[in-house]
Parts: structure tokens; C-alpha cells; sequence
């Protein structure tokens, strides 16, 4: 799909908003119904919710942790590189897009307490992703990450953190 839209007509044209962790946002959906899912959440939860999420050149989503799965979904533009740490130390890099040749995937799926972080590839005009959270978000339930901290549990991944963060 060529790209006809200019970042200034996606804002306006979907509401988007400055996200806090980088990058623009607009909430889609909420679900009315919730739950109350345990210990790890303070309170009662929508059991689920959506937004559009833009990624421009000059913004990135910076390192952050959810208590929710997140799934993002690559709706237009160019591809998007996420990293994800895990617990255990390990950590990915992902494409989030729609080249699967070149092993890009347009769906891909954080799990709960994933540290996370995304960014335009090199060369990137802009990217329209969805993000579907179940249980449904809520600020209360979201942490940025500390690049020396992020760094010094996932040293192999330092370069990349450091692009991903803000301090």
C-alpha cells in the first residue's frame, strides 16, 4: 500500500494524542465488562482494550512493563523493531510488519511482565499499529524503564536499550 497519508493527516484524522511512553495514541475500546483478575492487578480490570498507536522518525516507545498481555497489530507504513527482556535474562528483537518474507510478522504478542521497547527501522516514515490488552490497561499497571537498570540485567542488549530510553 503506498503511503498517501502525512503523519500530521493520521493524527488528525484518528484523534491521536502524545503517548507517555513516546510515540501517539488513541483509545478504540474498552470493554464494559470486567474483571477483578488477582493479586498482580490493584482492583478491578476491563477485561479488555484497544488503541492505535503511531511511530513516527523523531519517536520511540520507550522500555516499559505491562501486567497484561499486549498484542500488537501492523495496520500501514513501514515495518517497526521491538525489543522484548525477559525475566530469566534472555531477550528478542522482533519486526512487527507486513514484508513475512523478509520475516517480518504483523501481529506479535508481549506476554505480562515483558520489558519492552519499539522504534521506526532505519529509514522509516511512519507506522499505524493496533495494541490489544487483555486484561484492559490501565496506568496503574505500567512501568518505564531505567537505562542502567534495563542495562545491567540484559548487558547484550545495552545498545538497543539505550535508543529506547529516555534517561
Amino acid at each position: 500500500m503506498p503511503h498517501d497519508f502525512t503523519i500530521e493527516s493520521l493524527i488528525e484524522k484518528l484523534g491521536l494524542q502524545p503517548h507517555p511512553e513516546g510515540g501517539f495514541y488513541a483509545e478504540t475500546f474498552r470493554a464494559l465488562e470486567t474483571c477483578n483478575p488477582g493479586n498482580r492487578y490493584l482492583g478491578v480490570r476491563s477485561t479488555g482494550t484497544a488503541i492505535y498507536y503511531l511511530l513516527t522518525p523523531d519517536t520511540f516507545s520507550g522500555m516499559h512493563i505491562l501486567t497484561s498481555d499486549e498484542i500488537f497489530h501492523h495496520y500501514l507504513g513501514d515495518p517497526v523493531e521491538q525489543l522484548q527482556l525477559y525475566a530469566d535474562g534472555s531477550h528478542r528483537r522482533v519486526e512487527i510488519g507486513n514484508d513475512l518474507l523478509a520475516g517480518q510478522k504483523p501481529q506479535m504478542i508481549v506476554p505480562k511482565n515483558v520489558w519492552q521497547g519499539a522504534r521506526l527501522k532505519p529509514g522509516g516514515k511512519f507506522s499505524l499499529l493496533g495494541c490489544t490488552v487483555a486484561p484492559g490497561f490501565d496506568f496503574a499497571d505500567f512501568a518505564m524503564g531505567k537505562r542502567a537498570d534495563l542495562s545491567s540485567k540484559w548487558p547484550a542488549a545495552a545498545t538497543m536499550i539505550a535508543a529506547l530510553t529516555r534517561d
